[in-house]
């Protein structure tokens, strides 16, 4: 999303056990948007040490259902099954959270949310789905890639494309407009 809107960046791995973090957020009682923000911010802060004067950006992103629970990304096909016959006919909510750190101190963060409907799907249809996309949505929260078949999956979204693909990129771009990154 960032190279095809014009930015100019870096990217850097912040090698952080997400897992543990996650697990370690939801014992001290974070909510998911909580969580989206927490994540993103640490991913940020561990890289922002090491690169002193850079706007670093750390990302993240939760599936909320209507109860308030989370969804994390499936762990095989069985599973990505079973996440789409939950979501198949209800509303759920995406977190998306971008915090940039600079020398080691958050300066700017968004948090964004989108709310979607899956339309009722039938057993056969997430087979087929999942056969057609499984090797890109596997490593989307929620199973679907909003840019490519998964589009398909939906009867109503409320909320931004960007903000579905991980990135509140509209709040992020008037940011970096602010900070002379890309031009005014």
């Amino acid at each position: 999303m960032l190279e095809a809107a014009g930015v100019p960046f870096h990217y850097v791995s912040p090698n952080i056990d997400e897992e543990a973090l996650k697990d370690g957020l939801r014992a001290e009682g974070r909510n998911a948007r909580q969580l989206a923000d927490a994540l993103a911010e640490m991913k940020a802060l561990k890289l922002s040490s090491r690169v002193p004067g850079a706007l670093v950006l750390g990302c993240d992103q939760t599936l909320e259902l209507e109860d308030g629970s989370m969804i994390d990304k499936a762990t095989d096909r069985d599973d990505a099954a079973r996440i789409l016959r939950l979501l198949s006919g209800n509303r759920h909510k995406l977190h998306s959270a971008a915090v940039i750190c600079e020398n080691g101190m958050p300066v700017w963060r968004h948090i964004d949310t989108a709310r979607m409907t899956m339309r009722p799907l039938s057993d056969d249809f997430i087979t087929q789905y999942l056969d057609g996309d499984w090797e890109n949505c596997r490593w989307c929260v929620g199973c679907y890639r909003i840019e490519g078949p998964g589009a398909q999956l939906f009867s109503a979204i409320d909320g931004t494309h960007f903000t579905i693909q991980g990135l509140p990129l509209l709040a992020l771009l008037d940011f970096l407009r602010v900070r002379g990154v890309v031009p005014l």
